[in-house]
Order: C-alpha cells, then sequence, then structure tokens
C-alpha cells in the first residue's frame, strides 16, 4: 500500500507541476490581454465569446471522458483483452466524435440568437456583433478538446502523466502567440484564433502522439450496440446534462455580468483566473492524480482505505485556506503588479481587487469539491453527483440575482463563493454518509483549526500592511513588490510558527518539504 501512495505522490507531483505552470501561463495569458484591451468591452465580447463553445465542452469533451471511460478501460486491462478496450475507445471516438462535429456546425449556423440568448445584457450591437465572430471562430476547437480528451484518458488509465501534462501549457502559449503576432491587425480575434491552434497542438496532436506511445490502437468501428458504449452512455449522461460547480461559475459570471457596466466582466474573469491558481494548484492537481488510485481501491473492494486516502487529499487541501488569506490581504498589490500596465489602469485595479477578495472565500471549497466529487466517480456513480450539483446550481441561482442587484460585481464573485461552500459541505456529508467514512470528524475538525489560524494571520498581515503604508507608497511597482515581499515573508514565518504551536502536522510537513527542496536547489 505504501508503494500506492508513494505513485499517487509522482502522480500528483507531475499533475501539480502541470496545473501550476499552466496558471501561471494563463496570467501571463490575462496580462497580455489586459494590456492589449485592459477591462472593457472588448475584453467582454472575448469572454462571452466562450459560453457557447464551453456549453459544448461541458456535454461532450470536459474532463469526464477520463472519469468515465478510465474504470472501462481499466477493468479491460485487468482482464487481459486490451484489444476490446481499443475497439471500445474507437467505438466512442467515432460515435461522439461525429455527434460533436454535427452540434459544432449547428452552433455556427445559429451562433447570433445563441449568443443573444447567453448574453442577455449586452445592447451594444458593435459588442455583440464581436462576441458571434469570435464565438464561430473558437467553437471547432471543442472535436481537438474532445478526442484530446480521450487520448489523455487512455495515458491515465497507463499510469501516464507526463504527455497529459502539457497540454494546457501548449494550450494557453497558442493564445499568446495567437494574440501577440495577430492582435495588432486583428485586435481580440488574434486571441480567438490562438485558442483554436493551441486546442490542436497541445490537446489533439499532442495528446495523440502520446497516446499511441501508451500501445494505443484505433478502428473505424461504429458499433452502436456495444454494451460497453451503452455503459459509456449511462455514466456520461448524467455528467452532460448536469450543472457542475465550475461550468456554473463561468456562465453566471458573464451572463449576470452582461448586465453590469462595461469591463465587469472581464473584472471578474481577472480575478477568477487569480482565484484558479490556488484552486488548480492544490485541489485539481491532487483531484486527476488520485482518482485512477481511487478507482483501484473501488475495483478491489477496499472503501475503507479508500476514505483515507480522500480524508488525508481533503486535509492537505486546508492549505488553500491560508494562501488564500494572503492573496485577500494582498489583493491591490497582486492585482496592480500582474495586469496594471497598458490600457489596465489604476480603475480596473481597484474593480478586479474589490471582487477577488469575495472569490477568494470560496477558493478552499472549489479545491475540496474536485477531490470529493472523485469518490463518487470512483465508485462510477455519476448520477447523483450530476442531479446533487444541477439541483445546487438552480438554488444558488437567486444568490446571484440578489449578489448582483444589491453590490453589482463583488455580489457576483460572493455568490460564487456561497454557492461552492454550500455544495461542497453537503456533497462531503452525503458521502459520508453513504461510505460509512469514520475519519469525516478529524477532518472537519482540522478545517476549523486552519480557519481559525488563518484568520489571525490574516489580521496581523492586515495591520502590518497598513503600518507598512505609512513608509511604502503601494502605488508604484517598486512599492508593490516591496510590500509583497515583507508580507509574503512574514506570512510563512506566521504559518510555519503556529503550524507547530497548534501541531498542525500536514501544514508543517508541506512548508518543511518546500523549504528543503529549495535548499537543495540553492546548493546545486
Amino acid at each position: 500500500m505504501m508503494n500506492l501512495y508513494r505513485k499517487v505522490g509522482i502522480a500528483s507531483l507531475i499533475m501539480m507541476a502541470s496545473v501550476f505552470l499552466s496558471r501561471v501561463i494563463g496570467l501571463i495569458r490575462e496580462m497580455v490581454i489586459a494590456y492589449a484591451a485592459g477591462a472593457g468591452a472588448a475584453v467582454d465580447a472575448y469572454q462571452v465569446a466562450f459560453v457557447l463553445p464551453e456549453i459544448l465542452n461541458h456535454m461532450l469533451a470536459s474532463g469526464f471522458l477520463s472519469v468515465t471511460f478510465i474504470p472501462i478501460f481499466s477493468g479491460y486491462l485487468a482482464q487481459g483483452r486490451e484489444d476490446e478496450g481499443w475497439r471500445v475507445l474507437s467505438i466512442i471516438l467515432v460515435g461522439f466524435g461525429s455527434l460533436m462535429i454535427g452540434l459544432i456546425l449547428a452552433a455556427e449556423f445559429l451562433a447570433e440568437p445563441l449568443v443573444a440568448l447567453v448574453a442577455p445584457g449586452f445592447d451594444r450591437p458593435e459588442v455583440m456583433a464581436a462576441a458571434i465572430r469570435m464565438t464561430r471562430i473558437i467553437l471547432p476547437a471543442q472535436f481537438f478538446f474532445f478526442a484530446g480528451g480521450l487520448f489523455m484518458a487512455v495515458q491515465f488509465a497507463r499510469e501516464r502523466f507526463t504527455v497529459p501534462a502539457l497540454a494546457p501549457l501548449i494550450y494557453n502559449f497558442g493564445i499568446i502567440l495567437g494574440g501577440l503576432f495577430l492582435g495588432r491587425r486583428l485586435g481580440m480575434e488574434g486571441f480567438s484564433w490562438g485558442v483554436l491552434a493551441g486546442a490542436f497542438a497541445g490537446n489533439f496532436a499532442l495528446q495523440y502522439w502520446g497516446a499511441r506511445r501508451a500501445g494505443m490502437r484505433l478502428y473505424f468501428v461504429a458499433d452502436f450496440r456495444h454494451p460497453d458504449l451503452r455503459r459509456y452512455v449511462l455514466l456520461s449522461l448524467p455528467l452532460m446534462l448536469g450543472l457542475t460547480m465550475t461550468f456554473s461559475t463561468e456562465f453566471f459570471l458573464k451572463f449576470f455580468g452582461s448586465y453590469l457596466p462595461p469591463g465587469s466582466i472581464a473584472g471578474l474573469n481577472y480575478g477568477l483566473r487569480i482565484t484558479f491558481i490556488l484552486i488548480g494548484f492544490f485541489g485539481q492537481a491532487v483531484g486527476v492524480a488520485s482518482f485512477p488510485f481511487m478507482a483501484r481501491l473501488i475495483a478491489e473492494g477496499k472503501l475503507d482505505e479508500m476514505n483515507r486516502l480522500l480524508n488525508t487529499s481533503l486535509r492537505y487541501l486546508s492549505l488553500v485556506i491560508p494562501f488564500s488569506v494572503l492573496f485577500m490581504v494582498l489583493r491591490y498589490e497582486v492585482v496592480r503588479l500582474l495586469f496594471q500596465r497598458g490600457r489596465f489602469d489604476s480603475a480596473d485595479t481597484a474593480l478586479t481587487a474589490h471582487v477577488l477578495i469575495f472569490l477568494l472565500i470560496g477558493a478552499a471549497a472549489f479545491s475540496a469539491q474536485t477531490v470529493v466529487v472523485r469518490g463518487y466517480y470512483a465508485m462510477q456513480n455519476t448520477l447523483f453527483p450530476a442531479i446533487f450539483s444541477t439541483l445546487a446550481v438552480a438554488v444558488s441561482i437567486p444568490l446571484y440575482w440578489i449578489g448582483m442587484d444589491r453590490f453589482g460585481a463583488g455580489g457576483v464573485a460572493l455568490a460564487v463563493s456561497l454557492s461552492a461552500m454550500l455544495q461542497v459541505l453537503v456533497l462531503y456529508a452525503l458521502w459520508n454518509r453513504r461510505s460509512g467514512n469514520r475519519g469525516q470528524g478529524r477532518v472537519y475538525r482540522f478545517y476549523l483549526r486552519i480557519m481559525l489560524v488563518s484568520l489571525v494571520i490574516g489580521t496581523v498581515l492586515e495591520w502590518v500592511k497598513r503600518e507598512l503604508w505609512r513608509v511604502i507608497d503601494p502605488a508604484t511597482v517598486l512599492g508593490s513588490l516591496s510590500l509583497s515581499a515583507i508580507i509574503g515573508a512574514l506570512f510563512l514565518i506566521l504559518l510555519m510558527g503556529t503550524a507547530r504551536l497548534f501541531r498542525i502536522q500536514e501544514v508543517a510537513e508541506v512548508m518543511d518539504r518546500v523549504a528543503g527542496k529549495l535548499g537543495r536547489i540553492r546548493k546545486s
């Protein structure tokens, strides 16, 4: 069993490095966009152009491909029937690939009325026209995401993580290069062409090569009566039709943001990208890497062992909370350093920093959700989480309306966090009841301690920052850098000290490992 945890650890490190680098490159992408267009109507149109493609992606090309295909394919590998596994893969690729192409063509034709439906608050014809043009450019990328998702699932099932880890990096590079080389002539449409090129190179061509290296064999087969195709459809259908937390967040930010003043969608998006650094670095990496091992433990009937793995992962994910507090304290400095240049001015910084503090409240919930929901998926139970998340999203709609009406962009951001917290708490409680998870009490108590410690640390840091404002001008780049460095160093000292004082072993262990690796890097 120690060998299993070692494999999970190695896989987690690979995916964590990938997610962290992709978030960094994603931030560079947003910095380039901010420099080129600030937080204005053109960026709002660009963000809305992703809504229809994201709907298709959610239905057919999302990470659910891995979640539903891996247990099926792993079963064939365990039975020594590998060739039949490749045949099922081919059937899914041909059948669902044809469906994806048909939906893309239909969306291209109906783009004008559909974009008006998903962004009803847009009242400027030129902004709506730009959103429609960019939607039509981005739509074909969804086929590359779909096929690439299957190719990555093959590699995950073979416990190969390196090539899939490169996909988001190349995708983001494509967007950046599209904006740099085409932006002056085409404006934000240059970034849209970069989306298409990045999806082809990173998510399709490279993943096809990686899957072939893992032994993939493809056949042109259209056997729609195959029992495992029906099984795949039954597993995937709830996820295709259900509304996930991440998908609903992206959609609601743009839907409700379309009713707010120009630039609000852009500001919400910039804030969300910063928040997703924490979510991706901790939650997404651990969730993706641990899922194949969760599925194996369930297949072997080791539910108690899987619960221990789940609970341990959640405790380590608690590190999101203190780091979220650090970002809250340094919200203006972080936004200023990342984005305030070119057309992104001080007013855009104020808007983004304002919404960021509300988005960070829910960062830990988003991270935990990526792990908790995979417990259900490992048991091949996709129906319950899909129904639950859809109902939870429906219940949260009044929060968005009230938040938008009373508090503007900040209210929409707060609704995102409150909805995420409610969903993950209920989902984890229901999992514990269904699985007989006896370690849940320790997880709850652990999170409560981390929250209290983070609150104390955040209070101290906020007081120190306000005192430093007397001698450091935070409105300058040098001032923001100096203030961030001082507050960041003090944060690490306080976090290490409180972790040892209150015997928070997980925090101390992670920080010691990071310090040890940094020490070895300096010596080398």
